[in-house]
């Protein structure tokens, strides 16, 4: 299939070009034309500032269900997705990380296959609308409750899988070891939907799992708490035999390190290296609480780190040293994780925000640095190296922001950049085109043409 768009603005090699015709075959991107003023015959205009797909590094898709229901009051939480906590005005200690995770847990102790294909059908259309193109998703919700094994063992994966593609998004399942409650403890109830047994299981189950044009398969360690010492090899030799991504989350909350240093008097990332688990084809998330030493470790390694700072501020985690990571050798992506809010260009909007109530200055990313976080950074944490970049050869995935809107209106298109960084939102996303295909068009999903509706019913399912 040939298909021809053109750009009214485009960003090329971190500049802004003005009429830019892009040629596509098959889903690829084979011809780049500039100084092309007018649409050429048989063109599909896309008016406004075309990016390269946007990368969401990392995502759980199932938390999507979470959005305003871990917010509300004491008693005002939704039946079946709410929590214990004590009444307003009864002494009850502030909501952490750990609190919310019992929300959570709710959530995922109601899943099937069935109801999470629908959920994760309508998380990703959302995603598409937001301009994104390709997703991680860490993927530890394997099993049926009780943690016996479904008649197809990946059949929670599968569904994601196909979620994906009904969405009409690319998907990097990061298919997640998850074994332990924390350093030496079983699997509590709600975990024992995530737990293989051992790491050998895990990678026995993870086997069956199939790539395709849409798909690719990685590995992740879900934590240093989740998995044992003994067992961190086994998956990150699986991950090299592929040479697939393997992503981790490290070092989040101030707890783990704790518990890591007095279970083995090391950090995280002490541990990791120690083990095999970094390197350039490895994807830290988060590491918000890191030493001197763990960002050393991570730069000479060449480490990528995935930020989620929507996620981060949500939980209340604290503000990752992403600017010292990044300087010292590690790659930056981002990522949505538990979808507080779907948007990568608040996600790279974020970054620099945060960095700068941190440290009280302004500037430490410009906005081609930040977009490269957001595409082809991303899509590298992702194993889509062939993404993220308007060239020849690259795959044809596109992301347009309108620059007539309320927000975005005013600024000269030579600053458009600018624009979409610090003042757009995914709102403003008016077309995303996938390995060719107009899948959002007009700010329409062309296959989920209700996603509201799509994902109000899917949530509702899940109530009980």
């Amino acid at each position: 299939m040939q298909v021809t768009y053109w750009a009214e603005h485009a960003w090329l090699e971190d500049r802004v070009e003005h009429g830019v015709a892009i040629e596509t075959t098959d889903g690829r991107i084979t011809a780049v034309r500039t100084e092309v003023p007018l649409p050429p015959p048989g063109a599909t205009t896309l008016r406004g500032l075309t990016l390269p797909g946007l990368a969401n590094a990392h995502s759980h898709a199932f938390h999507r269900a979470l959005r305003g229901v871990v917010q509300a009051a004491p008693g005002l939480a939704l039946p079946g997705l709410g929590d214990d906590r004590p009444a307003a005005g009864a002494d009850r200690a502030p909501d952490s990380f750990w609190t919310w995770r019992e929300v959570m847990y709710g959530v995922a102790d109601r899943l099937t296959p069935e109801s999470y294909f629908a959920l994760a059908r309508a998380t990703y259309a959302e995603m598409a609308l937001a301009g994104i193109t390709a997703v991680g998703e860490f993927h530890y919700l394997h099993h049926a409750p009780g943690g016996g094994a479904y008649d197809n063992p990946n059949a929670m994966g599968e569904a994601l899988i196909a979620a994906a593609a009904e969405a009409g998004i690319r998907i990097t399942l990061l298919d997640t070891c998850y074994l332990s409650a924390g350093f030496g403890a079983q699997p509590n109830r709600h975990q024992l939907r995530f737990s293989d047994g051992t790491a050998a299981r895990w990678a026995e189950r993870a086997d069956g799992l199939k790539a395709d044009a849409n798909t690719r398969i990685g590995a992740a360690i879900h934590s240093v708490r989740a998995v044992p010492v003994d067992q961190l090899s086994t998956v990150a030799a699986w991950a090299q035999d592929r040479t697939a991504p393997l992503h981790v989350h490290l070092s989040e909350q101030t707890a783990e390190n704790d518990a890591c240093v007095e279970a083995h008097g090391f950090t995280p990332t002490t541990l990791l290296a120690d083990h095999g688990v970094l390197g350039p084809h490895t994807t830290a998330v988060h590491a918000t609480h890191l030493t001197h030493g763990d960002m050393r470790l991570l730069g000479r390694s060449a480490t990528g780190v995935c930020m989620c700072p929507t996620t981060e501020r949500d939980l209340a985690d604290g503000i990752g040293p992403a600017l010292q990571l990044q300087r010292g050798g590690s790659p930056l992506s981002l990522g949505s994780d538990s979808h507080a809010v779907i948007d990568i260009l608040e996600e790279a909007r974020a970054m620099e925000l945060d960095e700068r109530l941190h440290s009280r200055a302004r500037g430490h990313w410009s906005a081609a640095e930040l977009l490269r976080a957001a595409t082809a950074d991303g899509h590298a944490a992702l194993g889509w190296h062939e993404a993220g970049r308007i060239e020849t050869g690259a795959l044809a995935d596109l992301t347009t922001i309108a620059l007539d809107t309320v927000r975005t209106a005013g600024p000269p298109p030579r600053l458009a950049a600018e624009a979409a960084v610090f003042a757009a939102t995914g709102a403003d996303v008016r077309h995303t085109v996938v390995g060719g295909r107009h899948v959002v068009r007009d700010g329409v999903h062309q296959a989920v043409p209700d996603v509201p509706s799509a994902l109000a019913d899917s949530i509702a399912a899940l109530r009980g």
